[in-house]
This record gives structure tokens, C-alpha cells and sequence, in this order.
């Protein structure tokens, strides 16, 4: 755990996330030894085994008999195959990946190739979970089913958010309580260049939204929100949001007060059949808290989102 092997696997998992005005890891990884008791293993959601043919210790020794020869001489003849995962190993619902090499060295190069792959499979699962929690209650399928009629896109909420704002071309959804305020808002416009898909035209129209749309207090407009931009980076990647051609963006929003702050994630994506540019987002106001999990839960309600 302590060794090049054990450092780099920690780099991975422990790597922070991005856009959070705080440092907190991806995942939280925990060292566990192989040979650990069934209890424990199945107490887990996500677990990972590493281990390399070159070392002869208890505990790959141990995982070296889970294998069969046919995967070891695989091991020891294909430098590229390094990982292999399973489902419900020990307990249901359970994610397992198997990370291993020839040697620790090679195994090193391979987790160093391959670390946003890795993460990018348990931010999935991740997400799946909460969707599969998100998508079990019927109590807001009121909103969704207001978004098909009106604004022909669906999107799933969990219990708690209300209707915050509608106007024309813009719809505001929000969970408030006493620690935190987790907001989801729709917005469109006519779609005329692929040139609107880049990070800068999208944060450009995301402060058009929000400085007329967001506010620190309705009955004040000069308490707007806009987007970070001197003291923090906008992170943006495409990608595609179901079968959907997106580009993400991540980051910090404020007020321009500087009174309130905190953390976004929105989509920029097209829909072509009626020439609409849509982008939606989560942003979250929880001062003194954690935000890794806050930030998850507003990814996985955006990730229900689909053109009728």
C-alpha cells in the first residue's frame, strides 16, 4: 500500500475532484488485505484487487490461486491486458475490477495510461446507482411529465424539488432545507452553429441565463449569479449524454455580491429535429459542507434527460 504500486493506486482513486471549492477525493479508498473475512468484502459497493505475477507476498500469492493458468499466461504474454471486472462477487449490486501485470512496473505504466478509463467506470456505476434510487419514486413524475408535454425532453427528479421559475425557454427546479440548496435548471435557444458547442460560447450563454433568470434575492436583480472565471478554471469535455453529442462543463459559480458561491455541472447539447440548443445544469449552495456527493446526485438527475 506504501509502495510505487500501492502510491499510484491511491493517485488514482484519491485524485480530486474537479470543480469544488475544496479539496475532497473521487473515491475514498481504504486498504484492505486479501485475505480480509466474506463480512467485511460484502459491506462494500466498489472493490478492487491489485496485484502483480512478480511478487510472491501472502496476499498475491492469494489472488494468484483466484486465477486460472490460461489468465496467467495471458497476463504474462499480453502487456496490454492489465484489468477485468466483475459483478456481485460478494454481495449484490457489488462491483468488482481486477487490476494485475506481469510485473509491478508494468502494471504502474498501465494505471498511469488508463487512470481517467478506470475512474470513468466507477463514476458510471456510481451515477447508475443513484439513477436506479432516483428513478423508484413517483413523486415528481408530475415535472416530468410537464417537461415532455411543454418542452418535448424529459428529466427525472428525486423527491424534494419543487418548481421554482418558469418563464419562456427556462424552467428552475430546487431542493431546499436547512443546510443546502440543490438547484436544476433548463434552458433553449434556436441552434445555428456548431460554434455555440464551444466552452466559451457555452459559459458565455450560461451567465446570460443566470444573471436573468438566478438570483441571491428575487426582489433584488442585482444579486445575480455568474460564473467563476478569475480565481478558478471552467473544466469542459464532450461526450455523449444518451446517444446525445454534449459538451460538459464544470466549475465554480458566485454571486456577484460575492456573498453566496459554490459548484456547477451543466450539458450543452443539440437537439436537432426542432434546430434547439439546450443546456442544463445543477449547481448546489451548501457552505460548510462536502460537496463530492452533492455534486454526484445533480449529475445523475442531469443524466436522466432525453429529447422526446
Amino acid at each position: 500500500w506504501d509502495s510505487p504500486l500501492g502510491l499510484e493506486i491511491k493517485s488514482i482513486f484519491r485524485s480530486n475532484v474537479i470543480g469544488l471549492p475544496q479539496t475532497e477525493p473521487m473515491f475514498t479508498a481504504v486498504f484492505v488485505h486479501p485475505q480480509a473475512s466474506i463480512k467485511l468484502l460484502t459491506q462494500v459497493r466498489n472493490l478492487v484487487y491489485v496485484f502483480t505475477l512478480d511478487k510472491q507476498s501472502g496476499g498475491s500469492k492469494f489472488l494468484q490461486k483466484r486465477i486460472s493458468e490460461d489468465t496467467k499466461q495471458k497476463i504474462n504474454s499480453d502487456t496490454s491486458f492489465f484489468q477485468s471486472v466483475m459483478k456481485d462477487e460478494y454481495a449484490r449490486g457489488q462491483e468488482v475490477m481486477y487490476l494485475f501485470g506481469k510485473t509491478e512496473s508494468e502494471l504502474i505504466h498501465n494505471l498511469k495510461q488508463n487512470k481517467e478509463r478506470i475512474l470513468d467506470y466507477f463514476n458510471v456505476i456510481e451515477r447508475k446507482r443513484l439513477q436506479a434510487n432516483l428513478l423508484s419514486t413517483k413523486s415528481t413524475t408530475g415535472f416530468t411529465e410537464m417537461l415532455s408535454k411543454e418542452v418535448k425532453c424529459e428529466l427525472s427528479f428525486p423527491i424534494g424539488y419543487v418548481l421554482a421559475d418558469k418563464k419562456e425557454a427556462f424552467y428552475w427546479f430546487r431542493q431546499i432545507d436547512a443546510n443546502m440548496d440543490k438547484d436544476i435548471f433548463i434552458a433553449w435557444k434556436p441552434y445555428v452553429s456548431e460554434y455555440q458547442l464551444l466552452p466559451d460560447s457555452i459559459v458565455f450563454w450560461r451567465d446570460e441565463i443566470a444573471r436573468a433568470n438566478l438570483f441571491e434575492d428575487p426582489e433584488n436583480p442585482e444579486s445575480y449569479l455568474l460564473t467563476e472565471k478569475v480565481n478558478a478554471d471552467v473544466f469542459a469535455r464532450q461526450m455523449s449524454l444518451n446517444k446525445n453529442f454534449a459538451m460538459e462543463v464544470r466549475g465554480l459559480w458566485k454571486t456577484n455580491n460575492l456573498s453566496m458561491g459554490g459548484s456547477f455541472i451543466g450539458y450543452a447539447l443539440v437537439d436537432e429535429k426542432n434546430s434547439r440548443l439546450f443546456y442544463i445544469e445543477g449547481f448546489t449552495y451548501a457552505p460548510g459542507r462536502n460537496k463530492r456527493e452533492i455534486m454526484r446526485e445533480l449529475e445523475a438527475i442531469l443524466w436522466t434527460f432525453k429529447l422526446n
